[in-house]
């Protein structure tokens, strides 16, 4: 009974809207979005050979042709915060923070504020959601024996302070009932009952925790510290907007999607597609989206030309087979993200799209899956964010260059500027139109 109630507890929470709100400006905002891949890339398909303006699309990133003139791809820059510990967990929890999360195997968790979060903390009163973290798959708990991380790590990249990961929505229809509901002000009532629920839930955890053996403690510390941050959202909710607030664009009731895709590859579709809305709606600037946990060894056999998991391929071993599988499962993800970039492109804008104003991250925490090493990571923004990001270019760092570099310069076209993120040490010079 206590475990449903658990259960039940965190599935309403993970469909509470905020309903802060203020009037959209008329000049079209900048959106941020950043897309995670776990597990490294095949390097040698992976990375252009010339720099600047005039670069070849390597095989992997062939699919992304249609918006060279807007891609940005970033080689040599590196996590060095995350260079020790173990080879996943330390590196992709870390992907937007890069800072050196606390190894710990319960609740005690530490890390830092991410990218994301960092500039939802500049327009989170203008839009009814301040952010949205999005994915596939469902939060890991437990102890990875093997390292001695908490899998709560490995399961968020949005990090709102640094004991604070935030929860992700894995359910399509949940996401746009929640957007729609935002659009409409039809919350407030719901997230009432919902505070009332969510109190009874975490109070019936807190109570449990007493009645159980050290592992379960462990898994129900893990619990708590992901539902704070629901917790908080479910309180904001219950207060109510300040201001109104107006959708850029009109939503469709009757294009609400499945809540049972039939597969791994539908899945991640319908939740770019809530993403996409998102931001031509103006319901947040801000998303965040898991193609999956840490390890994630999702079997990508019907993908033809592929006959097992994304993790174990990853660990290649130089072999020539499970490279060219590699290769293949990163080329579907970019596919993805081409996929995402096409959405956007075709929404309207002023004199321009919405990808036009947005800017779009996709980030591997790994180079290499096989070596798990943080160096010279696999990292692309499409986007003009507004006309103020240059675009087009194979950009060539320095090497080892911090990638809270791009973090910086990110900010600072999003209209959050920050004299420094984590270990950067100045902006990406000339990405940023000044």
């Amino acid at each position: 009974m206590k475990r449903r109630s658990l259960l039940q507890g965190a599935g309403v929470a993970l469909s509470l809207p905020w309903l802060e709100g203020a009037a959209a400006p008329d000049a079209p905002p900048v959106r941020l979005a950043a897309l995670y891949m776990p597990n490294g890339v095949n390097v040698d398909a992976w990375t252009p050979k010339e720099a600047g303006r005039d670069f070849a699309l390597t095989p992997t990133l062939e699919p992304l042709a249609p918006f060279k003139s807007h891609l940005n791809v970033f080689s040599n820059f590196w996590n060095a915060n995350s260079k020790g510990g173990d080879g996943h967990y330390v590196k992709e929890a870390a992907i937007l923070t890069c800072a050196t999360i606390k190894k710990t195997p319960g609740a005690d968790i530490a890390n830092a504020i991410s990218l994301d979060q960092q500039a939802a903390l500049k327009v989170k009163t203008l839009t009814p959601l301040p952010s949205l973290e999005l994915g596939v798959t469902p939060v890991a708990i437990g102890v990875d024996a093997v390292v001695g991380y908490t899998r709560v790590y490995g399961s968020h990249i949005a990090w709102s302070d640094a004991t604070t990961p935030l929860a992700r929505e894995i359910n399509p229809r949940s996401v746009y009932e929640r957007l729609f509901g935002a659009a409409h002000g039809e919350n407030a009532n719901a997230a009432k009952l919902d505070t009332l629920l969510l109190d009874r839930v975490l109070g019936d955890a807190r109570r449990l925790r007493g009645e159980v053996g050290q592992a379960d403690k462990h898994r129900l510390d893990e619990y708590l510290s992901v539902m704070r941050s629901l917790e908080e959202r479910v309180q904001r909710s219950s207060a109510g907007g300040a201001k109104a607030w107006k959708a850029r664009a009109a939503f469709d009731p009757k294009a609400t999607p499945t809540d049972r895709p039939k597969d791994h590859a539908e899945h991640v579709r319908l939740m770019l597609d809530m993403m996409a809305v998102a931001f031509q709606t103006d319901t947040t600037r801000v998303s965040t989206f898991m193609f999956g946990n840490a390890v994630s060894n999702v079997s990508f056999r019907w993908l033809e030309g592929v006959s097992a998991g994304h993790h174990d391929v990853s660990h290649h071993q130089k072999d020539a087979d499970k490279l060219r599988q590699y290769q293949l499962i990163n080329r579907w993800h970019i596919e993805q993200y081409a996929y995402l970039l096409r959405r956007l492109s075709e929404m309207k804008e002023g004199e321009g799209t919405v990808l036009d104003n947005s800017m779009v991250l996709f980030a591997s925490a790994l180079s290499d899956g096989n070596k798990h090493d943080p160096h010279k990571l696999p990292i692309l923004v499409s986007g003009r964010a507004g006309g103020r990001m240059e675009t087009g270019r194979h950009w060539v760092m320095s090497e080892d260059a911090p990638l809270a570099n791009l973090y910086v310069s990110m900010l600072d076209a999003f209209g959050a500027p920050v004299e420094r993120f984590a270990d950067s040490t100045g902006p990406v010079t000339g990405l940023v139109k000044s």
